[in-house]
């Protein structure tokens, strides 16, 4: 596979992540609007699946395809694609953390 397609799908998958934490942060939130005060087990009980949910789908995004190709015998664009994934996280982690810092400060 050409190292641009690589650090192309990393992008997307990356940006797959990002989006989908954005949309639970979101949800997390606003958690008291929309379901109200929650002060028995189902409270709990939800965050709890959620964060399982949440740690499986993310886990399929950053390594589904790295072990798929992995297995097909394409090791080293597995390998790669993995770490372009972590990278471009990585980045985007940096970037929320200025992007929160800067705001704080001003």
């Amino acid at each position: 596979m050409k190292n641009s397609k690589l650090i192309w799908q990393s992008f997307l998958q990356s940006t797959g992540v990002f989006i989908y934490v954005a949309g639970i942060s979101a949800l997390m939130i606003n958690g008291d609007k929309i379901f109200g005060k929650m002060q028995n087990l189902w409270g709990p009980m939800m965050f709890l699946m959620l964060f399982v949910i949440s740690a499986l789908i993310t886990s399929l995004l950053v390594f589904g395809r790295p072990v798929y190709l992995y297995f097909e015998g394409q090791k080293k664009d597995g390998v790669a694609l993995l770490f372009w994934t972590a990278g471009w996280l990585v980045l985007m982690t940096i970037l929320i953390f200025t992007a929160t810092a800067a705001i704080t400060l001003a």
